[in-house]
């Protein structure tokens, strides 16, 4: 929901440090080590240590809004960039609830964080088939401005809600569920408007 109104924003605040790291970091090195560190945050929330976890879990988070930009400054953005990028996000998002639900323990936790997952799956096929389609019918990123890789049709959860929510999740674990839930309806609602838009975009 807040991702595209928020892109300029972060390339702006970010600009001054992707310029410093242009051409002595590559952009791949920075998704490589952001999802590592979000892996990271899934297992220190499974040994139960949420402060190190939230601080992991946000540090792979600022490396990942690095890595375009850095990659823009150096020239170096190309779709394998771009694929890396998306495919290496959603390991560290698997990683989140998996391992806040590790950390719990129990039969509830695993079934929520399951459910969870099971929206992300369904959505991520939402998304990425309608942006493939699109794509094909050159509506895409040269037609919509987007500087991403593929168009990323808006909805409710997004990027930055999932920072948001994963990292309430991951400082206060007795929150998990509740998070978790609200999160899973969220993103149906997500799936719901993406249906909308390929029925109106694609017809």
């Amino acid at each position: 929901m807040l991702d595209l109104r928020l892109r300029t924003v972060k390339d702006r605040a970010l600009g001054q440090i992707a310029k410093s790291l242009a051409g002595r970091v590559a952009p791949l090195t920075l998704s490589v080590i952001g999802m590592i560190l979000c892996v990271g945050a899934g297992v220190l929330a499974w040994q139960s240590a949420p402060a190190l976890a939230v601080l992991c879990w946000l540090t792979g988070r600022l490396l990942d809004g690095l890595d375009g930009p850095v990659a823009r400054s150096s020239g170096q953005d190309s779709d394998v960039g771009g694929y890396a990028d998306l495919l290496l996000d959603t390991i560290g998002y698997a990683a989140i609830p998996l391992g806040v639900a590790a950390g719990a323990g129990d039969l509830r936790h695993w079934a929520i964080a399951a459910a969870l997952l099971a929206t992300f799956y369904v959505n991520t096929v939402s998304l990425l088939l309608l942006s493939a389609i699109l794509e094909k019918r050159s509506h895409g990123t040269t037609h919509s401005g987007e500087t991403t890789t593929i168009t990323l049709p808006p909805a409710l959860i997004e990027g930055t809600e999932t920072i948001v929510l994963f990292t309430l999740a991951l400082a206060v674990p007795a929150w998990a569920d509740t998070v978790f839930v609200v999160m899973a309806l969220g993103v149906v609602v997500s799936v719901l408007q993406r249906a909308s838009a390929a029925r109106r975009l694609l017809i």
